[in-house]
């Protein structure tokens, strides 16, 4: 767990693109499908608020970090436990982060920010961010199961 912290939060110093009025992160969505597949929702949930964390103590994240990644992280372990179908972590995770994550975000913005956005001003970012990380993550798993670098989670 805790180095797909350190690659999230380390990936996400780095890769990075503007996506309309925010900036994508594509690094954190993709460490949500590897470890809602690898070690399932809970341990990815802890990993996203994690690296949420450090992010916002660091300077170079936002609050809306703890939504985006951890309901994500965790429709990407679920949805993957249930189906147990690679792909599906990837979809978990567009559902999570791009879409419930910026409904949530509007009244979390609104609280904790102090921002009136309404929900069309996030799903455009979120939702670049989290399909292009998805992608990445979904390759990254199926190139980890064809190297056999992960037996436990892979074979339940």
């Amino acid at each position: 767990m805790a180095l797909f912290t350190a690659i999230a939060v380390f990936g996400s110093s780095f890769i990075w693109f503007p996506a309309g009025i925010a900036k994508a992160y594509p690094v954190q969505h993709a460490v949500n499908v590897i470890a809602g597949v690898l070690l399932g929702p809970g341990p990815a949930v802890v990993i996203a608020f994690v690296t949420g964390l450090i992010r916002n103590i660091m300077g170079t994240g936002s609050l809306l970090a703890f939504p985006g990644g951890m309901i994500g992280a965790f429709l990407a372990g679920y949805i993957y436990r249930k189906t147990k179908q690679k792909w599906s972590a990837s979809v978990g995770e567009i559902i999570g982060s791009g879409v419930l994550a910026s409904l949530f975000s509007v009244p979390f913005a609104k609280v904790f920010m102090g921002s009136s956005a309404g929900a069309f001003f996030f799903m455009p970012p979120f939702l670049v961010s989290s399909v292009s990380g998805s992608i990445i993550g979904y390759v990254l798993v199926k190139r980890l199961v064809k190297a056999r670098a992960w037996k436990y989670r892979l074979d339940h």
